[in-house]
């Protein structure tokens, strides 16, 4: 992948630029591994292909800009993409504000789906929640990063209001394993995962094409005790990027309870 080289100044600039529309909005996504782990940017390792992580970063862009623009001080919206799947999460006034962001979000270009879990309050959040939410986005990536059998440079972090949410392309067991080891950090209130579930042969093509190994040869069982419950099963929706995989639809998670 030589062309990768060539990619790297562009991508830094971009992955900068990311980062700033992050903070504008108050909420925290990362990419897990590595220093591209300062933003919900591009990274080189990855089960997207680089075309498809320049068009999440591109929708996340715009969706953030958009509810900037639209919503100022009556809301706190942040959009994180992962293969077309557009998560918004932050806190909105009312439940107008929340049902609009989704609509909007949902018109952009190249979006294949919106999970709106953005949550309606009286107030919005102090500074304080923020910072609160960037240590523990901190300590699950720290934590999965030295996960075995977590595909660490390819999950999403983002977290509001010590909630986790998960996002990637990850096998059953893979995303199993994540959701377990990041439910353990402390300070966490949830884990909800929006996973994009492949098959562990997929993985280790998707693996073998960026030149890392994450995934065994054999899938193992579901962790099951201490990692299950609450999860909510939905449909599937075809990928646009380099692989055809389920997905999580519009509206849905899986939520892991805190044990």
């Amino acid at each position: 992948m030589t062309f990768l080289k060539r990619l790297t100044r562009p991508l830094a600039c971009i992955v900068l630029l990311s980062g700033v529309a992050v903070s504008m909005q108050g909420c925290v996504p990362l990419v897990v591994g590595g220093a591209a782990a300062a933003t919900a940017g591009v990274v080189v390792v990855d089960r997207r292909s680089a075309m498809q992580q320049a068009d999440d970063l591109t929708i996340e862009l715009k969706v953030n800009n958009e509810m900037r623009n639209r919503y100022g001080d009556v809301a706190r919206i942040n959009a994180t993409v992962y293969n077309g799947v557009v998560l918004l999460t932050g806190e909105s006034l009312n439940q107008e504000i929340k049902t609009q962001a989704a609509e909007i979000a949902s018109k952009i270009d190249k979006v294949k789906s919106v999970v709106n879990q953005i949550v309606v309050v009286e107030e919005i959040s102090p500074f304080s929640v923020i910072t609160n939410d960037t240590w523990i986005t901190s300590k699950v990536i720290a934590t999965l990063a030295t996960t075995k059998e977590v595909p660490s440079r390819t999950i999403v972090v983002t977290t509001v209001r010590s909630v986790v949410y998960l996002m990637g392309m990850v096998t059953q067991h893979e995303g199993d394993v994540a959701a377990a080891a990041a439910a353990q950090v402390s300070g966490v209130r949830r884990v909800e995962k929006l996973f994009q579930i492949i098959t562990p042969a997929e993985a280790n093509r998707l693996d073998s094409m960026t030149g890392t190994r994450t995934t065994p040869k054999g899938e193992g069982a579901p962790i099951g005790e201490g990692s299950t419950g609450g999860v909510q099963q939905g449909g599937a929706m075809q990928d646009g990027g380099a692989v055809e995989v389920p997905a999580v639809p519009s509206g849905t998670v899986q939520a892991i309870p805190i044990q």
